[in-house]
């Protein structure tokens, strides 16, 4: 089956402060999901699905549908904090998303053979994306998936700490385990993540997650019954998420699969904080200037 674009543009934002899914920052009002989507048509895919929030659905598609008809084929599924709750009622205090493995889930049924999924507002770069499509289309099985690892040194924000995901792996290059390190930032010559107060360096070839795996659909059926689970311990907890590298880190430790690193020199960039934003732009500006992408994504 042909591979799908899955891209998670549900969240909340909290950090940002406003609808950075939608915000422009290229020369002719591009997105940064668009150079994604651009880029992922090059590769090969021919379907991407959005997966969004019913009730800004209506603004988004009206910005969506008009440019990429034609182009690829669109689908939506929509992310709810009632989703794949079963009989259980929504505690009150609950605002935030369930996380990105129940976004993932809301596509059973929507996506049904292998699958990448990518962030909304992160600039992946065209090599993770060829990658992503050739791993997909000839390699992806229920018993092997993949994750696009990053070299930190290209994922950072001169305007605060990130949250990574390091990936640690084998001999055979797959992935043993993910920690996510929450407060990862550069202190004068070297990278370092703090914890509890301490300080710890990480070399700044370190192979990390950007949220970009290439999936099976046996993952969506993983993460069915795991979220139960998750709710057994967490439904009460207003701010616990269910999060793609925890699920992906339970399907290797449970003996489900493998997880191939897929090693990608692509320079990461997003908008993490409102300050990130003038840096992408000038960022995909000189990617314009220099050839790599056209003025006007869409003409």
């Amino acid at each position: 089956m042909q591979p799908t674009l899955v891209i998670l543009a549900a969240g909340m934002a909290s950090r940002y402060g406003s609808m950075k899914q939608t915000q422009s920052f290229g020369p002719s009002g591009e997105t940064i999901m668009d150079y994604s989507i651009y880029d992922a048509i090059g590769a090969g895919f021919t379907k991407v699905v959005f997966i969004i929030r019913e009730d800004f659905a209506e603004n988004f598609k009206a910005i969506f549908e008009p440019k990429l008809a034609g182009k690829i084929e669109t689908s939506y599924v929509y992310q709810s904090l009632t989703s794949f709750l079963g009989t259980r009622e929504l505690p009150a205090e609950r605002v935030k998303p369930w996380g990105t493995a129940h976004a993932v889930l809301c596509c059973k049924g929507a996506v049904t053979g292998p699958f990448a999924v990518i962030n909304a507002d992160d600039f992946y770069g065209r090599d993770a994306f060829i990658k992503a499509y050739e791993f997909l289309l000839n390699r992806c099985t229920d018993k092997k998936m993949a994750v696009l690892g990053y070299e930190l040194a290209n994922t950072l924000s001169d305007n605060g700490s990130v949250s990574r995901g390091v990936i640690a792996t084998n001999a055979q290059n797959e992935m043993t385990g993910i920690d996510e390190r929450l407060k990862i930032y550069r202190k004068e010559d070297t990278i370092v993540y703090e914890d509890n107060d301490t300080l710890t360096e990480l070399p700044e070839s370190t192979k990390v997650s950007m949220n970009f795996f290439c999936f099976a659909p046996a993952y969506i059926d993983m993460c069915e019954s795991e979220f139960q689970l998750f709710l057994d311990k967490n439904i009460h907890t207003a701010k616990g998420e269910f999060l793609i590298p925890t699920m992906a880190d339970h399907y290797i430790k449970s003996g489900l699969g493998v997880i191939e690193l897929i090693p990608t020199s692509a320079k990461w960039f997003g908008v993490t904080y409102k300050e990130d934003a003038p840096v992408v732009q000038a960022s995909i500006d000189a990617l314009v200037k220099s050839g790599l992408y056209p003025g006007n994504l869409w003409a």
